[in-house]
């Protein structure tokens, strides 16, 4: 019996996801298959070009998928969505093949990313895109080619994910956002 109570213990820690040292382990990024379905559109995430995005949320261990990287944003923003989020992973477009295909294990964890916006290049479902990049040079050679401001995960606008009316995003930058930088 002795030997039981410690390998239960092993395995609850486990589950719960918690280290040896007793802090919570933040889960890994799974990567991107045919299986991945958009929480929002419903549809296929890989039918989409630019890039996705993965949450975890508390202790479920299967990710919520995004077409792009916009709809995590919003997903983080609305009061409606949950907020036990354990993760947040975007595609790191600075090391994406191309923009048709972001690729299936490049991610980044998205408060640490650096975004575009404001480019021309639109995202999954043709909307304005938050194009995550890992390093703020990676970003800044985006947004030079590509047109957009430079922006951290917290500086993100709220009206440029949402719209004024927070519903959908506008399809320009809002002024006060100009020349704002990570």
């Amino acid at each position: 019996m002795r030997l039981l109570l410690p390998a239960a213990v092993a395995a609850f820690m486990a589950l719960v996801g918690c280290s040896d040292n007793g802090e919570i382990e933040i889960p890994k990024p799974f990567a991107l298959t045919e299986a991945a379905i958009g929480h929002y559109c419903g549809m296929n995430v890989l039918e989409h070009p630019g890039p996705k995005g993965q949450v975890m949320l508390g202790r479920i261990p299967e990710p919520i998928w995004f077409s792009s990287a916009r709809d995590v944003v919003a997903f983080t923003m609305l009061p409606e969505e949950p907020k036990n989020i354990s993760a947040i992973y975007v595609s790191d477009m600075a090391k994406a093949p191309s923009w048709e295909e972001p690729g299936a294990e490049n991610w980044v964890d998205a408060r640490q990313a650096v975004y575009v916006i404001g480019s021309s290049v639109r995202g999954g479902m043709d909307a304005p895109e938050t194009v995550p990049f890992s390093t703020e040079a990676a970003a800044a050679e985006f947004a030079g080619r590509n047109g957009g401001q430079v922006v951290g995960f917290a500086d993100i606008p709220r009206d440029y994910v949402l719209g004024a009316d927070g519903s959908s995003a506008e399809d320009e930058v809002p002024p006060e956002t100009t020349g704002a930088t990570h």
